[in-house]
């Protein structure tokens, strides 16, 4: 920016640039943080025997209807079998060292934050210093080629990046006004819509984590009420809000997200995801974008007389003309 014959020097530029990216988190947290702490001190106001005890009847019902050996309800209640089942799951005398990992984390974020300011400002303020280094580590001959790579991969993981959050905003509006169109009152609706769309970025499975914690918390908001004639129909018109928001994140913005920003087909990107996640689970999931993106943009460099790397990269020429 410059002001008539005056220019912002390159350090004030980044200076005020990585102010402004603080401002804009911290002014979003600032805003979902009240909410996220009215939430909890709701849920931890509510009773979950009583919330176990409103779905007991339809739920041993699903589990008996399923289940090899027939339940009996007059030795076991609903409750019973939940405590049982997560007994075995969970080793609850563990709990008193969550509050050590907890004070842990937030200093750990504390020197995050430093961290990713001071490193930040200096990419901002030499934004080819990274670039620069890299090339010279490699030899002579390859500096063409390298930096070519990292051109690629920045303006692809760029677009992937910048359609990701587009998604998760898609996603966490969507989920907040059609929860509050539905009866969830707004407050609650904007927590669970960004839980949605925070899972969201996980793929495929993402939206199911999202989509059963809203339920589990719109159930709880609705402890008092008869589950059958309120609770269920409220949850019934969720699970619709919840599939049609996927519908328009499947149909709308992740072939914006997956197949045009990375220039992938649709069915190679879920192969990659599905490999990604048997090697190594969730986060293996949330990487494997942006890691094979890279390793197309690799290969087409220095295996392109290969017929598979010019037939997975083809697009990427494509892409390259039009950026």
């Amino acid at each position: 920016m410059h002001i008539k014959s005056y220019r912002i020097p390159v350090g004030m530029a980044a200076f005020l640039t990585l102010i402004l990216l603080w401002v804009v988190l911290i002014s979003f947290f600032r805003f979902m943080i009240p909410l996220l702490i009215s939430e909890l001190e709701t849920l931890s106001q509510i009773d979950f025997t009583i919330v176990l005890d409103s779905i007991e009847e339809p739920l041993l019902n699903v589990t008996q209807f399923f289940s090899k050996d027939k339940i009996d309800l007059a030795e076991k209640n609903f409750l019973d079998i939940v405590t049982e089942s997560l007994g075995a799951q969970i080793d609850f005398s563990k709990v008193s060292n969550w509050f050590g990992l907890i004070a842990g984390t937030i200093g750990e974020l504390l020197i995050g934050f430093f961290s990713v300011s001071f490193i930040t400002f200096f990419f901002l303020k030499e934004k080819n210093m990274f670039r620069e280094f890299i090339i010279l580590l490699v030899p002579s001959n390859l500096e063409e080629k390298v930096a070519h790579i990292m051109d690629s991969i920045s303006y692809l993981l760029r677009r992937y990046f910048i359609g990701l959050i587009f998604e998760v905003f898609m996603v966490m509006l969507l989920d907040t006004l059609g929860l509050t169109i539905v009866g969830i009152q707004f407050e609650h609706a904007v927590v669970i819509g960004l839980f949605c769309g925070t899972f969201n970025v996980i793929p495929y499975l993402g939206p199911w984590m999202g989509a059963s914690l809203g339920l589990l918390i719109g159930a709880a908001l609705h402890i008092n009420a008869d589950f059958m004639s309120v609770t269920l129909p409220l949850l019934g018109w969720m699970t619709l809000v919840f599939a049609l928001v996927q519908v328009a994140d499947n149909v709308l913005f992740q072939p914006l997200i997956y197949s045009s920003s990375v220039k992938a087909h649709p069915l190679e990107i879920f192969l990659v995801i599905l490999a990604a996640g048997s090697m190594a689970g969730i986060l293996g999931m949330i990487l494997a974008i942006p890691v094979y993106t890279i390793l197309r943009v690799i290969a087409k460099e220095f295996f392109d007389n290969m017929k598979l790397v010019q037939k997975m990269t083809r697009n990427l020429e494509q892409g390259e003309h039009q950026g």
